[in-house]
C-alpha cells in the first residue's frame, strides 16, 4: 500500500479515502485512530495526523475531541466527485486530445474502450 513516490501522508490519506469509497468505513462511523492507523502501517503518528488532518480539511472526516475521528455525511459523494474531476483532468482529456489529432470521432473511440474493457 505505502510504497510509491508520493510523500507516506497522501497515500494513508488515500488509504482511508479509499476504504471510504469501498464502504469500509461508512459515513458516521469512527475511523481508526491515529495510533492505530501509525502501528498498522508502520509509519510516525505524526505522519498518520497529518493523514487524517488532510481528511478532515477535505470535509472527508470531522475530530470530535475525546472521542476520534469520524467519517462525514457526504465523504463518499466528494470523493468520487473529486477522483473523477481528477480521472478526467490526467486521464480523459490527453485522450480526446489524441483522438483528435488523430481524427478519430466519439464512435471510433468507444469502440475502442469498449474493445479494451473487455477481459
Amino acid at each position: 500500500m505505502l510504497d510509491d513516490d508520493r510523500p507516506i501522508f497522501l497515500q494513508l490519506a488515500q488509504w482511508l479515502e479509499n476504504g471510504i469509497a469501498r464502504g469500509e468505513f461508512p459515513e458516521g462511523t469512527a475511523l481508526p485512530s491515529i495510533n492505530e492507523l501509525a502501528t498498522f502501517h508502520r509509519v510516525n503518528p505524526a505522519t498518520a495526523n497529518r493523514a487524517v488532518a488532510l481528511l478532515v480539511e477535505r470535509g472527508i472526516a470531522t475530530r470530535h475531541r475525546g472521542i476520534g475521528m469520524f467519517v462525514t455525511e457526504g465523504a463518499k459523494e466528494r470523493i468520487v466527485k473529486a477522483r473523477t474531476d481528477d480521472f478526467a483532468e490526467r486521464l480523459v482529456r490527453p485522450v480526446i486530445t489524441e483522438a483528435k489529432l488523430l481524427e478519430l470521432d466519439l464512435a471510433d473511440v468507444t469502440e475502442l474502450f469498449e474493445r479494451e474493457w473487455k477481459p
